[in-house]
């Protein structure tokens, strides 16, 4: 594959994801939550370029964000602390995970 070609690839699959992010709530996120298959993407990351790297198995870039807690599964404390605090949230899929970040109120 070209460097055009991957590039080309990599923007297309940016615009997918995009398309694909919603708000959602926590109590709609609750069962995935009880699958183990929630990751909570730090405030500031771009969202769709965690979803994006997830996707493409980029190891480099999501075991830097694990390491730093930019990336992390949703544990208890973290899920009581949403249902309590109900913010707003952002979603994607990217199977077996879905992906969530708080909203950033501007």
């Amino acid at each position: 594959m070209t460097e055009q070609t991957s590039t080309l690839s990599s923007n297309t699959l940016y615009a997918k994801l995009l398309g694909e992010t919603a708000a959602i709530t926590w109590q709609e996120l609750q069962p995935y939550f009880a699958r183990g298959a929630l990751l909570l993407v730090g405030e500031t990351q771009d969202l769709i370029a965690v979803a994006q790297a997830v996707a493409e198995n980029d190891q480099g870039r999501v075991s830097a964000w694990l390491a730093n807690d930019q990336l992390k599964k949703i544990d208890d404390g973290c899920a009581a602390n949403l249902l309590a605090r109900d913010p707003s949230l952002w979603a994607v899929v990217v199977a077996p995970w879905v992906l969530v970040q708080e909203r950033r109120e501007d």
